[in-house]
């Protein structure tokens, strides 16, 4: 089991999902954010099935950004409950995951109890 992780959002647009991937690639919070072509999203919201049109971002970081990651997506995106899962990398590449590594910055300490 290694420290990197995938983590899914979805969004309405593909410029949203430009937006959200620049400023995570910027913020050293993120290696890699690849989107999708539109993918039909079929899902239960406020009881009634809807069907839309969405873009699919796949995320490449470390477990120790995910919680600010987590809260930049909440804070840049457009849906009142946007979908942020956060899946373990098991095993890759070595070189692969050492540039993830090289690519994010190091997560902030735990503040002090």
């Amino acid at each position: 089991m290694t420290d990197k992780v995938v983590i899914m959002v979805t969004a309405a647009s593909r410029r949203e999902c430009r937006k959200i991937a620049r400023h995570l690639v910027e913020a050293q919070l993120a290696a890699c954010v690849n989107i999708t072509q539109p993918v039909e999203s079929i899902y239960r919201w406020e009881g009634k099935v809807a069907e839309e049109k969405e873009f699919l971002m796949l995320i490449k970081s470390t477990r120790e950004l995910f919680p600010e990651i987590k809260l930049e997506i909440s804070g840049l995106h457009s849906y009142h409950t946007p979908e942020i899962i956060c899946l373990p990398i098991i095993e890759g590449s070595r070189d692969y995951l050492q540039w993830i590594s090289d690519s994010v910055k190091l997560a902030a300490p735990p503040e002090p109890a």
